[in-house]
């Protein structure tokens, strides 16, 4: 999931619903409410454990952690230096992505196609706004966490992908990675708590109407998901090239705009090789997931 959840593109939510603890991730968080706290409070410490799923969340956690850690640099390489090559797999891997959360929806009524299409539209609206390239400031910081660590728990939404939008994700992972390598400032500091306080509220504030949709709306939120995901490939089209004027400067700084194949220089046939590999590799994991969830 940690991994997943550093790629653009790629959602920790999805990797948790193929593995089949996405349920039990999703009832967990939920349960850091009033009563957790009465519990802790009364130092029934054994009981607000159990409550939460502590052994499991713990457990959970390092392994996010670790993997995330272990992809963010390679990440933060590729954007910079391989940028078309790297939105191709990310269009594969969503590509991926729609077909594996359809499959939760068993009955495809009109009101369901309704969502889909309201999921498209409000997809297209966000990638259709200028991604900022200033520094961002600490509220905005604070909304983009909230916002994003929500997209991390919903399978099909990349986390990662909608900081990429509100352009975040860079001086994020930037930030992230001077930590791990011990170069901390007062202010990547104070930035890092900022960030973490909005994973933090953002995860509490939708996790428990999370869990009420899935259980009384499952297919419903799984339409939404799927429209969501189909309106977010645009911005993952590979055929993207910076402007002249913007070219040379660092990629948080770049303003792409889309070409034709005519005027792509690199190879369309490496950019679509790229895309199957993601797509066909997604989905044999999935399977393999699937079956494993099954014994």
């Amino acid at each position: 999931m940690g991994a997943a959840d550093t790629v653009p593109g790629v959602s920790g939510g999805t990797v948790a619903l193929i593995l089949g603890h996405y349920r039990r991730l999703v009832t967990a968080i939920s349960y850091f409410d009033s009563t957790l706290l009465s519990l802790v409070a009364q130092r029934d410490l054994k009981a607000a454990a159990k409550r939460i799923d502590l052994r499991f969340l713990v457990a959970l956690g390092i392994g996010i952690l670790c993997g995330a850690a272990s992809l963010l640099n390679t990440m933060h390489w590729l954007l910079d230096d391989y940028p078309s090559e790297t939105r191709a797999v990310f269009l594969g891997l969503m590509v991926a992505s729609v077909w594996i959360v359809k499959e939760y929806v068993e009955h495809w009524t009109p009101p369901r196609f309704v969502l889909a299409l309201l999921g498209v539209a409000a997809a297209v609206g966000i990638t259709l706004l200028p991604v900022s390239t200033a520094s961002p400031t600490l509220p905005f910081l604070f909304i983009s966490a909230s916002l994003a660590i929500c997209a991390m728990i919903l399978p099909g939404i990349s986390g990662a992908f909608v900081l990429l939008l509100l352009g975040v994700y860079q001086p994020v992972s930037g930030m992230i990675k001077e930590a791990f390598r011990g170069n901390i400032t007062v202010e990547s500091m104070t930035q890092i708590i900022v960030f973490g306080s909005g994973c933090a509220f953002g995860l509490l504030a939708f996790s428990r109407g999370l869990r009420w949709l899935l259980e009384h709306r499952q297919e419903s939120t799984m339409a939404v998901l799927v429209g969501l995901m189909i309106g977010s490939l645009g911005k993952l089209w590979p055929l993207q090239m910076p402007t002249a004027e913007t070219a040379q400067l660092e990629a948080k700084m770049r303003v792409m705009q889309y070409v034709s194949p005519a005027d792509y220089p690199g190879s369309l046939t490496w950019l679509f090789g790229l895309a199957c590999v993601a797509l066909v590799a997604t989905l044999v994991m999935e399977g393999i997931a699937k079956k494993a969830a099954t014994h």
